[in-house]
């Protein structure tokens, strides 16, 4: 059910002005019935001061006339002819001022794994701008040379949610750019697996490994030569 505008202040009003019982004045502005008692009591109504939802057209006074009469009844919202405020559209999503730099890598990845997503889509997921967008695809930004293609969910530039939904849309409209083997990213410098430093004396026992997979007919060879001197 619909409710007027500054509740509390419509319900001191009518409080003070109708015969309306606490009910109805709770079902109308969404308020507890309880909270409403307390309003008449002044217990949390000092500072609040009553608006008319006659006077701005939310209420008509026959409305008010027909609920009095009957308790059982509940007040409805006058239908007003003033136009509703349009539902604006969210803008680019807000990215933290410490994620910002991890920005370029995300579009990057995006890029290079979903190039099917329209550039006002990017911007959407990851809170950036059509002309950063074309200068990191023509490699004209200015770490290109720096940048390392990186997961935008797992950054937390976006939710996995909302990274999927896009790429189903995009891939409805546009089935012909859908990449379909791409090569792994390389692994972050900081979970790369490196080899262990050779230690003094490993060459020896690398010699005797060495000399454990000799063919046996080597060994036969030499016992033969051993006998015949």
């Amino acid at each position: 059910m619909a409710q007027p505008l500054m509740p509390k202040a419509t319900a001191v009003w009518l409080i003070d002005n109708t015969g309306l019982s606490f009910r109805q004045i709770a079902a109308f502005t969404g308020l507890h019935e309880l909270e409403i008692q307390a309003i008449a009591d002044g217990d949390v109504s000092q500072g609040i001061v009553g608006r008319d939802p006659v006077t701005n057209g939310q209420l008509t006074q026959a409305e008010i006339t027909r609920c009095e009469a009957d308790p059982r009844e509940i007040l409805k919202l006058a239908k007003s002819d003033l136009p509703r405020p349009r539902s604006q559209s969210k803008g680019a999503r807000y990215t933290p001022v410490s994620k910002r730099q991890d920005r370029p890598n995300a579009i990057a990845w995006l890029l290079k794994h979903h190039p099917e997503l329209a550039d006002s889509q990017v911007c959407k997921l990851i809170g950036t701008t059509k002309d950063t967008i074309g200068k990191i695809r023509d490699r004209s930004h200015w770490n290109s040379a720096n940048l390392v293609p990186r997961n935008p969910v797992t950054m937390g530039l976006c939710t996995e949610l909302d990274l999927e939904k896009q790429v189903v849309i995009a891939r409805n409209k546009n089935p012909e750019k859908i990449v379909r083997d791409v090569e792994p990213d390389p692994l972050p410098e900081e979970l790369q697996i490196k080899p262990e430093p050779d230690l003094p004396g490993a060459g020896s026992d690398k010699n005797k490994r060495d000399d454990r997979n000799k063919s046996p007919h080597n060994y036969k060879e030499a016992a033969e030569n051993l006998f015949r001197s």
